[in-house]
């Protein structure tokens, strides 16, 4: 599917693009393990979606789904402001309805304002805070920087959920 005004085409993950998604996500989250909710994620597996403009890869959403329940594992975007963001989530969200799952999940760090804020404006709504979790999580992934974006130390996890 393509974005008809913005010239961003929306494509789902496929052996073909597999590897320039694990290069973006190693380059956007210091290696292509995951950790979500004390679990490492093998990045270079899960299912999702990407968007590419002009040939360039300018963005990837993951997923993983557990019964009824859709968690996003990685969103990420090299151009603001222009939907990409929105309508990768907008395309897992479709892809959950599709395989009947109750509601969409995510976890963001206590650092990272911007995700915060715009989950909330995507329909998500705040459901837990999991105190230092980050912590615990770098003795699995000690890459996981000590300080984040706008000088924050990071170190808990913020749970958002979407009921569907």
């Amino acid at each position: 599917m393509t974005g008809a005004s913005t010239g961003i085409e929306i494509q789902t993950i496929t052996p073909e693009t597999r590897q320039a998604v694990t290069d973006f996500i190693f380059n956007h989250w210091f290696g292509t393990i995951m950790m979500i909710r004390g679990e490492a994620i093998d990045m270079t597996q899960v299912p999702g979606f990407i968007t590419i403009e002009g040939g360039r890869l300018t963005g990837v959403v993951t997923y993983i789904v557990r019964g009824r329940v859709c968690e996003i594992t990685s969103l990420d975007s090299v151009i603001e402001n222009r939907g990409v963001g929105s309508r990768l989530i907008a395309a897992v969200v479709s892809r959950a309805r599709e395989l009947n799952c109750e509601r969409v999940q995510l976890l963001t760090t206590n650092d990272n304002i911007k995700a915060i804020s715009f989950y909330q404006k995507h329909g998500f709504d705040l459901a837990g805070v999991n105190l230092n979790a980050i912590d615990r999580e770098r003795e699995v992934k000690p890459s996981i920087p000590l300080i984040g974006q706008n000088g924050i130390p990071i170190r808990h996890e913020i749970d958002f959920v979407m009921p569907l």
